[in-house]
């Protein structure tokens, strides 16, 4: 039907993509607010979370779609095969964008002019695959707006609060640039030969070796952060199951097999949660 086209098309039976936005939000959140941000603000934000990921993915699918054929893992994607016309999911994308636009206006008009520009963000995302090296790094930028909008929520201002959300958003592209070359690891053979541009292909060989630099700077920036907020032992008991879990995606990851890496990749979330529930209980 098409009802369960739509819900593919916006990876429904795959949570993984919108936890790996939510938990950096989540703990954007809990330091601006300097706690439990309230149910209002929370549920603005999950909801704007799964929103946009979900339009994103509209947005995405459209784009790369004469890509997708060539990709294994991708081919079968309802607008790559034809059972969703680009139009039906541009249409889709932009209604879920609108819902989340209306979300954010329950909250303060700031938080809707963050959200602006993460949209247009999102919207060119999938079109640097063909020019930049390293399209990754937009990503990063992308899965990092809800970190100024957390503060813009909490205070109307981002401008008392720039070393947390700078130091924030470098953390969260510093995981992005980790789990998605992990990601494009997994595609690697098919990209070269279809001529786009991913992480993976950029750092080679490198690319071990600079997934778990991703990793450690990631781990580090959140230990300063740590540091800065004077949080108490719990947050470094989270900062240290993540950790271990780091060094698990090593080992998945070392081989480089598809299946590896692709494993790797899903279990991201969880590195994401350690840390968030580290930060809540302290």
């Amino acid at each position: 039907s098409k009802g369960r086209l739509y819900l593919d098309l916006i990876r429904w039976d795959r949570p993984a993509g919108w936890l790996l936005l939510l938990w950096p939000t989540l703990s954007a959140l809990w330091i601006a607010f300097g706690g439990f941000p309230g149910w209002h603000v929370l549920g603005v934000f999950v909801a704007g979370t799964i929103l946009m990921r979900s339009a994103g993915c509209c947005i995405n699918d459209v784009a790369d779609r004469e890509f997708d054929r060539h990709v294994k893992r991708t081919a079968k994607r309802p607008v790559t095969s034809g059972a969703i016309t680009p139009r039906e999911a541009l249409g889709l994308g932009a209604v879920l964008a609108l819902v989340a636009l209306g979300c954010a206006l329950t909250t303060r008009i700031e938080v809707v002019l963050w959200a602006l520009p993460a949209f247009v963000i999102t919207v060119l995302y999938p079109y640097t695959k063909r020019h930049l090296s390293m399209p990754q790094a937009i990503l990063g930028l992308a899965f990092s707006m809800g970190i100024p909008m957390a503060f813009a929520a909490a205070y109307g201002s981002v401008a008392m609060h720039q070393k947390y959300i700078w130091a924030l958003m470098a953390s969260n592209l510093c995981w992005v640039l980790a789990y998605d070359t992990e990601y494009a690891m997994v595609d690697r053979d098919d990209d070269l030969k279809i001529g786009i541009h991913t992480s993976a292909i950029t750092l080679g060989k490198w690319d071990v070796t600079a997934v778990m630099l991703f990793y450690f700077l990631h781990l580090g920036i959140w230990f300063s952060l740590g540091q800065m907020l004077k949080v108490s032992f719990w947050f470094y008991a989270g900062l240290a199951l993540a950790t271990a879990q780091v060094l698990i995606h090593f080992w998945l990851i070392r081989h480089r097999t598809r299946e590896g890496c692709f494993k790797a990749f899903t279990l991201n979330h969880w590195v994401g949660m350690c840390v968030f529930m580290g930060l809540a209980l302290a």
